[in-house]
C-alpha cells in the first residue's frame, strides 16, 4: 500500500515543486518500507500525520534502518577479514617456529659433527702415536734387552768380587740398568698389550690381596691403606692379571703423591641401572694442578723426576679400554686425587664359563 498525498488542484509555486522533486527518492524509499507494514498501521499513519509532514517523520527511521543494515554488513565483512588476517598470522607464526626449530636442529647437528670431528682427529693422532711407539718398542726390545742382560750379569759378578767402597758405584750401575729394563718392558706393554685371558674375577679378593702385598713395601709403610670394597660385589668378566696391574699402578701413583700419615682408600660398587662396576682409588695427597691434569695419560709424561717412566697411567688406560671400560681422574690441588675406573660386568661377544673363577 502506498502513501496517498492530499490532492491539490491549484498549481504550486516553483520552490514547492523543487522540494517535491527532491523528495522523490525519499518517497520511493518510504514506499518500499511501507510495503512491510500492515494496512492498519499505514491508515493510522495517514490519519494521524498530515500529508505534507508524514514523509519527514518516517524518513529518519528508514535511514537509521539502512545505516544499521549497512553497518552490520560492514561489521561482518570486517570480522571475516579479521579472521583471515588472524589465520594468516598464525600460519606465518607456525612457519617461523618451524624454521627456527629446523635452524636449531641443523646448528646442533653441526656442533655435534664438529665435536665428533675433533674426537676423531684426537683419536687419529693418538693412534699414530701408538703406531710410532709400537715400532720403537719392538725394535728396542731386541736392541736393548739382550745387551742389558749381559751388562747386569757382569755387574753382579763384579759386585761379588769388589771391595766395599766399590760396591756403591756398582749398585748404582745395577739400579740404572734395572730402570732401563723397566722402561723397555713398559714400552712393550704399552705398545703391544697381550690378548685378554677372560675369567670370572672376584674383584674384592684381588683388591684385598693387592693391598696386603703393597702394605709391606717401604713406600707404603707410613701410609694408611683402607679397603672399602664390599664382599658381596658381583664378579666381572675380565683378565685377572690386567685388573691386578691396573690396581697396582693406581696404588703406586697414589703412594708417590701421598705424604707420610696420608690415606689411600680403595672403593668399589655396582653402578645403578647398568651392568657396570666402578672402582675408585682415592688419596689425600698433594693433588694435580689443573694445567697438568689433561696430560697425565700421555706416554712418558711424569711430574716425578727420577721416579718412574711416565707410562703407568698410559698402560692403565690401555688395559681399561681393552676391557671396554673407562677411566677418569679428578683432582683438587692440596686435597687429593680420585681415579675412577668403570668396567663392564660382561665382555660383549666374549663368553666366559659361569663357574670359572680366577683366584689371585
Amino acid at each position: 500500500m502506498f502513501l496517498v498525498l492530499s490532492p491539490l488542484e491549484r498549481p504550486r509555486p516553483v520552490q514547492s515543486r523543487l522540494r517535491s522533486a527532491r523528495s522523490i527518492p525519499l518517497l520511493a524509499l518510504f514506499s518500499i518500507v511501507q510495503l512491510g507494514f500492515p494496512a492498519g498501521v499505514c491508515a493510522a499513519t495517514e490519519a494521524s500525520v498530515p500529508a505534507n509532514r508524514g514523509l519527514w517523520v518516517v524518513v529518519p527511521f528508514v535511514l537509521i534502518g539502512a545505516a544499521t543494515l549497512f553497518l552490520g554488513l560492514r561489521l561482518k565483512a570486517a570480522g571475516r577479514e579479521t579472521a583471515r588476517a588472524r589465520e594468516l598470522a598464525e600460519h606465518r607464526e607456525y612457519e617461523r617456529n618451524l624454521a627456527q626449530q629446523e635452524l636449531l636442529r641443523r646448528l646442533e647437528q653441526e656442533r655435534q659433527l664438529a665435536k665428533e670431528k675433533m674426537q676423531f682427529e684426537s683419536q687419529l693422532s693418538e693412534f699414530e702415536k701408538y703406531a710410532s711407539l709400537a715400532q720403537l718398542a719392538l725394535g728396542a726390545a731386541h736392541e736393548i734387552n739382550n745387551p742389558l742382560l749381559g751388562i747386569l750379569s757382569h755387574l753382579e759378578l763384579e759386585w761379588k768380587d769388589a771391595r766395599e767402597e766399590q760396591r756403591t758405584e756398582i749398585e748404582q750401575c745395577i739400579e740404572g740398568a734395572k730402570r732401563i729394563s723397566s722402561a723397555v718392558r713398559g714400552l712393550l706393554d704399552y705398545a703391544r698389550p697381550g690378548p685378554l685371558k677372560l675369567g670370572q674375577v672376584n674383584l674384592p679378593r684381588i683388591v684385598g690381596d693387592t693391598l696386603r702385598f703393597v702394605e709391606h713395601q717401604p713406600m707404603f709403610r707410613q701410609i694408611h691403606l683402607q679397603n672399602c670394597v664390599p664382599l658381596d660385589l658381583p664378579n666381572i668378566s675380565a683378565d685377572a692379571n690386567q685388573i691386578s696391574q691396573i690396581l697396582m699402578n693406581l696404588l703406586l701413583n697414589a703412594s708417590q703423591a701421598t705424604p707420610p700419615g696420608g690415606t689411600i682408600t680403595v672403593l668399589a660398587e655396582k653402578v645403578r641401572f647398568a651392568d657396570l662396576i666402578e672402582l675408585r682409588v682415592r688419596d689425600t695427597g698433594c693433588g694435580i694442578p689443573a694445567d697438568i691434569l689433561p696430560h697425565v695419560f700421555e706416554p712418558f709424561f711424569s711430574t716425578k723426576r727420577g721416579k718412574g717412566t711416565g707410562l703407568g697411567l698410559s698402560i692403565t688406560r690401555n688395559y681399561v679400554r681393552s676391557h671396554g671400560g673407562d677411566i677418569q681422574l679428578e683432582s683438587i690441588p692440596g686435597s687429593g686425587t680420585t681415579v675412577r675406573v668403570t668396567l663392564p660386568m660382561q665382555q660383549a661377544g666374549k663368553p666366559v664359563p659361569v663357574n670359572e673363577e680366577v683366584i689371585v
